[in-house]
Parts: C-alpha cells; sequence; structure tokens
C-alpha cells in the first residue's frame, strides 16, 4: 500500500484543480492587502468597514479592553467604594484631577472604555455574520469535485485493481458514509468532507464572545448590590431600598427591578478549632433564616452557609460576616430604662475583639433632671485573657467582658448631618470622671451593671449575648447568560483547536489495459498527520474489498499497492 507524501505549497498552485478543492476548508474572512480606499464617503465607508471586521482588528480590540480592565481593578471605583475614592483624592492630590479627566476613578462606564467595548462588539458582529452565512453556504452544499491531478494533494495513494470502476465507487461511497463523511459521488470520483464541527465551534466561540458582552453589560446596567446586618431575633429585612445599610447598582437600574422577598435571621452558629497550629479557625459559619418569597409567599427555613448563598430568582443572598451584639441596657438618675437594645460591634482581628457605640438619643435626664444625650464608647473581648491583656484571645464566648467609656452632652445627630453609628462625634460630648479626676471607664462582665457618676444613672451588661450576621444582597440578571457563554467559548474553542476539517477524493477508473485504478487523495486546512493516517486506514479497507490486480510486467499477483511518491515532493 503506497504511504502518505507531502508537497509543497507551489507545487499545488501550479494545479488548477487543487484551487477548487481546497476552497472553502474555512470560514474565516481573507485578509486583504489594505489599499487606498475609493474616492467619497462611500469608498472610505467600505474601506473603514473592512478594517473593523478583520479578525487583526478584533484580537486588538480585544486587547485593549483587557488593558483597559486593568486600571479598574487597581485604582478605587466610585461605584464600588466611594470612601476609597474620597481617601485616594486626599492622598494623591496630584494624580487625582488626571484620573478624573481620564475616567479612572469610573473605568466601566468612561467613554474610552465604552467605545472600546462598541467597537469590539460591532467587529464581532460583522465578522460573524458573513462566516455564518458562508459556513450555511457550505453545509447545504455538495463537497468540491475530484481535481484532475489527485497526485499534486499532500495525501495520496493508488492501485489497480480487477473489480470494477463502478463497483469500487460505489464501495468508497458507503465506506466514507459509514465513517462520518459527508459524501457524494460525481462523475468518475467521490467526494467526501468531514470535521465541520471544526468550523461551527469557530463560530460558536465568537458568539460566544457576543454573549459574554451582552451578559458584562446587562450585568453592569442592571445589578444590584447591598449589604445588611442583622442580629438574632431582630425583625426582618425586606428587599426594598430603606432596608440595606448600604446599597449601589448600575446606571440602569431602578428600585423596581429588586426581587422580592423578605428574611428574618432565627439563629446563627459559628464553631472554630480548639486546639493546634489552626487553633482559632472557622470551622462552620451557618445562619438559619425563615424566608419567604413575594408579598403572599409562604415561609421557607433554610441555612446558609458561607459560599453557599440563598437563591431567589436573580437574587443571591451571601453571608459575608458575623460579630457579637451585646444587650444593654441603659437607666437615668431615677432607675427608669430608657434604653434596651442589643448593640452590634464590629470585628478588629480575626478573634473578634470588637468595638462600637452606644447612642442614647431620646429619654435621658441627668441627675439635675436636665436632658442630655449620651455616647459609650464599647470595646468587646469575646474571650479576656486576663492580665493586660487588650485583645482577645479566642472568637467564641469563653470569658466575654465589655469594656465601657461613657460621654454626655450632644450627640451632633440632630444637626442633619449623617455619622456613622460605629462612631462617636466628641465635639460637644463630655467624658465623666472618677473619684480621682480620671475619665471614668469600667469592665463588665455579663450581668454586672456600671453606676454613671453623681447619680447619672447606670449601664448594665445583660446576660445572653447575641450574635449578629452580615448579608450582601446581589442581583446581576446576566450572571446566567455569562456563565453559558463561558462554557459555550470554552467547549467552541475546543472544537476549533482540536477537530481537523479534512476531504477526500476517491477516483476509479478504467485504465488503457482495461484494469481499473484506483486514487484515493486527502487534504486538510493544515499540515498533520492525521489525514494521511486517516487516509491510510481508509484505503486499507477499501483495499480489501477492491483488491490488487497483478502488474502487467510480473504475472504474480500484487499483494498490496505500491508506495507511489506524490509528484514534485521527496519521498519519505
Amino acid at each position: 500500500m503506497s504511504k502518505t507524501t507531502a508537497d509543497d505549497s507551489t507545487g499545488a498552485a501550479e494545479d488548477q484543480g487543487l484551487g477548487a478543492a481546497g476552497s472553502q476548508l474555512s470560514t474565516a474572512p481573507r485578509e486583504e492587502l489594505s489599499g487606498a480606499p475609493g474616492m467619497g464617503v462611500i469608498g472610505w465607508a467600505r474601506w473603514f468597514w473592512r478594517q473593523l471586521t478583520s479578525m487583526r482588528v478584533a484580537l486588538l480590540l480585544l486587547l485593549l479592553l483587557s488593558l483597559g480592565a486593568i486600571p479598574g481593578s487597581l485604582i478605587p471605583q466610585s461605584g464600588v467604594d466611594a470612601t476609597k475614592v474620597a481617601d485616594f483624592r486626599k492622598s494623591h492630590t496630584v494624580l487625582a484631577p488626571i484620573y478624573d479627566k481620564l475616567g479612572l476613578f469610573h473605568v466601566y462606564s468612561s467613554v474610552w472604555f465604552s467605545a472600546i467595548y462598541i467597537l469590539l462588539f460591532v467587529s464581532l458582529v460583522g465578522c460573524i455574520v458573513p462566516r455564518t452565512w458562508q459556513f450555511v453556504g457550505q453545509l447545504r452544499g455538495r463537497p468540491p469535485v475530484a481535481p484532475k491531478r489527485l497526485t499534486r494533494l499532500p495525501a495520496y495513494t493508488t492501485w489497480r485493481t480487477t473489480a470494477e470502476p463502478e463497483r469500487v465507487r460505489e464501495a468508497a461511497l458507503a465506506l466514507l458514509k459509514k465513517h462520518r463523511f459527508r459524501a457524494d459521488l460525481t462523475g468518475d470520483a467521490v467526494a467526501a468532507e468531514k470535521g465541520y464541527v471544526r468550523e461551527l465551534g469557530n463560530l460558536v466561540f465568537h458568539i460566544a464572545l457576543i454573549v459574554l458582552l451582552i451578559a458584562f453589560a446587562s450585568g453592569q446596567l442592571y445589578k444590584s448590590d447591598g449589604t445588611k446586618l442583622m442580629v438574632e431575633g431582630d425583625p426582618g429585612f425586606s428587599n426594598v431600598l430603606p432596608m440595606y445599610d448600604d446599597f449601589k447598582s448600575g446606571s440602569m437600574f431602578t428600585p423596581d427591578d429588586l426581587v422580592p422577598f423578605s428574611f428574618d435571621l432565627k439563629d446563627f452558629k459559628a464553631t472554630y478549632e480548639t486546639s493546634g497550629p489552626n487553633r482559632g479557625t472557622p470551622r462552620t459559619f451557618q445562619a438559619k433564616i425563615d424566608y419567604s418569597k413575594g408579598a403572599d409567599g409562604k415561609a421557607k427555613s433554610t441555612t446558609v452557609k458561607v459560599n453557599e448563598p440563598l437563591k431567589i430568582d436573580d437574587s443571591k443572598v451571601y453571608l459575608v460576616s458575623h460579630g457579637y451584639a451585646p444587650v444593654i441596657t441603659v437607666r437615668d438618675g431615677k432607675g427608669d430604662v430608657i434604653y434596651k437594645e442589643a448593640v452590634p460591634l464590629l470585628p478588629l482581628d480575626g478573634n473578634v475583639s470588637s468595638q462600637g457605640v452606644i447612642k442614647v438619643m431620646d429619654g435621658y435626664k441627668n441627675a439635675q433632671g436636665v436632658s442630655e444625650q449620651l455616647g459609650i464608647q464599647a470595646f468587646f473581648l469575646p474571650t479576656y485573657g486576663g492580665g493586660s491583656s487588650v485583645l482577645s484571645t479566642f472568637p467564641a464566648l469563653n470569658n466575654p467582658v465589655l469594656n465601657l467609656t461613657p460621654y454626655h452632652g450632644d450627640l451632633g445627630v440632630d444637626a442633619g448631618i449623617p455619622q456613622s453609628v460605629y462612631q462617636l462625634d466628641k465635639t460637644h460630648m463630655k467624658d465623666y470622671k472618677d473619684a480621682k479626676g480620671k475619665q471614668f471607664r469600667d469592665n463588665l462582665r455579663p450581668g454586672q451593671t456600671m453606676k454613671l457618676p453623681g447619680g447619672a444613672g447606670s449601664v448594665t451588661f445583660e446576660k445572653g449575648v447575641k450574635e449578629w450576621a452580615g448579608f450582601e444582597i446581589v442581583q446581576e440578571p446576566g450572571s446566567g447568560w455569562a456563565l453559558g457563554g463561558a462554557l459555550a467559548a470554552i467547549f467552541g474553542l475546543a472544537a476549533s483547536l482540536f477537530i481537523q476539517r479534512r476531504r477526500v477524493w476517491v477516483r476509479a477508473v478504467r485504465g488503457a489495459d482495461g484494469v481499473t485504478v484506483v486514487e484515493m487523495a486527502g487534504l486538510g486546512r493544515s499540515e498533520s498527520a492525521k489525514v494521511p493516517e486517516e487516509l491510510g486506514d481508509l484505503a486499507a479497507i477499501l483495499y480489501d474489498q477492491a483488491p490488487g490486480a497483478p502488474d502487467p510486467d510480473d504475472p504474480s499477483p500484487t499483494p498490496d499497492p505500491q508506495v507511489v511518491p506524490a509528484e514534485g515532493a521527496e519521498q519519505q
């Protein structure tokens, strides 16, 4: 049987039939040399469109889009964290004005990033539409007829047989169809083609990029992201804007786009490693909640864990943080309870050493009966190590201690200026003094009470410290499409890289001596060992059905076809 042989491109170009045989092995548009556009607006428009829809420009735009996303990851963005942007402006008085002019504080909504994004989208669409149309035309057509000189093809074999040409062609047609070739019998040769999935994968990959672009754009325009801190047993959360502690959204988002649901935090549980090198490392964080969908939805119970969010339509509720909320009771000088709440404190370290502020804004009167406001700085240690320890030694409630530093006066909340609930403005506040004239403060354990100096009242650290959980509610309408587009792009790219499109021709004609001459040749999009190997396997099967005939100069039967090098190619 003959070996497969390789031929150079110049030899292939010499054969006029080979041009048609190798045409349309790919739907990729031809990269034409950029010449001067024709005169007039239409000429320039055509030239610009050809450049924009070329693969070279598409790759360049994709690279620019990737480079443009870098400052969006390194520089604080106003749509993500306005506080960090403000701090950056204060710290970098020279760079901040330059960044403002370049739109680097809002990269993804800047004019230059949007321009790259839109041009890439148009380039991909302009490239995909003609390729898809061409690919559909190829599917509806027939494989190209066999070239006149099959010896010019990269893979070639031949032998003589006593079988009739018609029988050989019929056997070849059935063989190629059995091996999933799209085959057609035209004249004295069978033309077959295989590997359309390669071009299909190429088109799927490009279409998936468009889907990703659309999903990313819709996700940025219509997304919403908010946080909510909830204490065990507190009133529930409803998915409306006033219920959020912090909220940010895309430019096209409206409050009506929020998915209607509500939930209550029933219980929070956290466990930690108690020994070994990982002592204090969290083992489990989980929040037991009751939720309902819509205004009249039936309540359901579930458990939200880290990386296991609650999914309700396009919204996801993530468990992102937790801490402690000591229950504080404040009494005035007469002993009347004027404040009793669980106060969430913010963790400072991995052992949940926490701090916060207790603000008593209404109802308090001092020993003289004058209305005042109280502000109490709180520092909480879940596990107090004793002695001079100022930080918790373990995140669980093993030995809780609450340090309180009270102030009285005006909190400034009536001035109409927003302020953090976790910070105390001491501008119009005075501290209490102890018997030695020093600032008054005290350490309390659960159940203990701190007496304010001068009969100004008392503060009690109640038993039963509550825990709080921080939730992040994210709504990204394009996330499902983005995931589907990413998966489709991966599979499409894999198909375009690993599947080879190839063609095979089988010609059977009667020679001058009346013996049938069988020729088989193969052609792939690129040089690959797969085409010669596959052609050899097919030729072996067909040879069994149409065995070789004796050579005219040698009366003995020929067991196998002889190796016939391609014309103009070196024998391997």
